[in-house]
């Protein structure tokens, strides 16, 4: 993967991942990832898409992968209840 930065902006921070669907494993960019952080485990997940198979793959998040992921700037959405 080549990747240009513009003055002034941090490169891209590559993220390994695998698809339990086709077994592929990979690195993605932050930009690949979507971050969801509900009131519950059951409502906090990360998503993204293989780049193999094209499935959308999502997976829990805990607190370290919360921390991970919007360090990187892994676009989020809190999800409220109401």
């Amino acid at each position: 993967m080549v990747t240009t930065t513009l003055p002034g902006r941090p490169a891209p921070v590559l993220y390994k991942a695998a698809c339990p669907d086709c077994r592929g494993r990979f690195e993605l960019a932050s930009d690949a990832f979507r971050l969801a952080i509900g009131a519950s485990s059951r409502t906090t997940f990360y998503s993204f898409t293989c780049p193999d198979c094209r499935r959308a793959v999502r997976k829990p998040a805990g607190e370290r992968i919360i921390e991970l992921l919007t360090g990187g700037g892994v676009r989020t959405l809190r999800l409220h209840t109401g």
